[in-house]
């Protein structure tokens, strides 16, 4: 069930970079509605992983969390606002992807 819950918390990560991507393209209520999106977001993103932490190890758990996020706001910059996608970027995520899956693979 950790795991389940440091994924989530990881896809909760995206949710909240994506929600400030949108408020800084808009003002007024507008920005408030993303700003608000990302509070919540990150209350739940922050929540789901100190739930995971109370069976996984801290410094396995932050890694992948974080690597979670991190490939997420990528893709969703890259498919979602346009970022470019460089040989050299997506290498670098890919390098981050086998990673996670190596902390995961060995955090027995």
């Amino acid at each position: 069930m950790a795991w389940i819950y440091l994924i989530l918390g990881g896809l909760f990560e995206v949710g909240f970079t994506f929600c400030l991507g949108k408020a800084k393209e808009y003002s007024g209520g507008t920005a408030l509605g993303w700003y608000a999106g990302f509070a919540v977001a990150l209350a739940a993103s922050m929540l789901l992983l100190m739930r995971a932490v109370r069976e996984l190890p801290i410094g396995t758990a932050y890694a992948v969390w974080t690597g979670i996020g991190a490939v997420g706001t990528v893709l969703v910059g890259i498919f979602i606002f346009r970022e470019p996608a460089t040989f050299w970027r997506l290498f670098f995520i890919t390098t981050l992807v086998l990673s996670i899956v190596g902390l995961k693979i060995y955090s027995h």
